[in-house]
């Protein structure tokens, strides 16, 4: 089995950005000029655009090949983990806002590294099953 890797869907960076251009031209038609307002909003806008960032300069949020796995490090950089780093490969499943939702978790006994769907673009259990299948296959070889 070759590379594989997932990043953040294309449209959640787009979402963030447009939300701190709506932000910004809410409080300009609304603020009635109003300084404290302005100021706020920009800082909300800022905040947008910093959550943002990592999205549009490190895309690829989770990479895996028969080497080890490449996770976010800092704010928009990679790491490699050796296979033999990584403990656990496991998916934890909670109930939140009335929906089920999924997380995988990548445990090295010294990091915890989460994905939610949004970071991972796919669902987290199908990735957990890839990297688990690429694992294998990497031991065997």
């Amino acid at each position: 089995m070759g590379p594989a890797a997932w990043r953040v869907p294309r449209a959640v960076p787009g979402l963030k950005l447009a939300g701190a251009a709506a932000v910004l031209l809410l409080a300009l038609l609304l603020g009635g000029g109003d300084p404290v307002r302005l100021g706020v909003a920009a800082l909300a806008a800022v905040a947008l655009l910093a959550w943002a960032g990592p999205d549009l300069l490190a895309p690829v949020r989770l990479a895996a090949d028969a080497a080890g796995v490449w996770v976010p490090h800092g704010y928009a950089g990679r790491r490699r983990l050796a296979w033999a780093q990584v403990e656990r490969i496991s998916v934890d499943r909670r109930p939140r806002f009335g929906l089920r939702t999924g997380t995988l978790e990548i445990d090295t006994g010294s990091s915890l590294h989460l994905f939610g769907r949004y970071d991972l673009g796919a669902d987290p259990a199908e990735v957990a099953a890839v990297l688990r299948s690429v694992h294998r296959n990497a031991t065997r070889a």
